[in-house]
């Protein structure tokens, strides 16, 4: 599975962005799909996580409540969906898929992973 992550940019506090994470394959509706991010300086974080079917998601709590991730699997995309944006939300963001059967927040349980696209929220 090959992943294009797209939608990044420049946004000011309280604006809102929406990611896409196209992939390759059809084997895309068979991995759950997870977006990371990672700031300058910091390790990769887990922000968002969707089943296979879409009909399960798993969030940070520190976007709990302003992103939304959903996907496509006509389309072979998921999305995050980014509101009310903080500037400690600025990092470049990246998608990836798991073949595990259970959602999970560990890079680490992760087989394929996107370019990155940056995120920059201005105060």
């Amino acid at each position: 599975v090959q992943l294009q992550a797209s939608g990044g940019g420049l946004v000011q506090a309280g604006g809102s962005l929406r990611l896409s994470c196209a992939a390759s394959g059809r084997t895309f509706s068979s991995y759950a799909m997870g977006w990371f991010r990672q700031a300058p300086g910091k390790e990769r974080e887990f922000v968002a996580t969707i089943s296979w079917s879409g009909s399960s998601t798993y969030y940070a709590d520190s976007v709990r409540g302003r992103f939304t991730i959903s996907r496509d699997n006509a389309k072979y995309t998921v999305y995050l969906q980014m509101d009310s944006l903080k500037p400690e939300d600025t990092a470049v963001y990246y998608c990836a898929a798991s073949s595990y059967e259970t959602l999970s927040i560990s890079r680490y349980e992760y087989d394929y992973w996107g370019q990155g696209t940056l995120v920059t929220v201005s105060s």
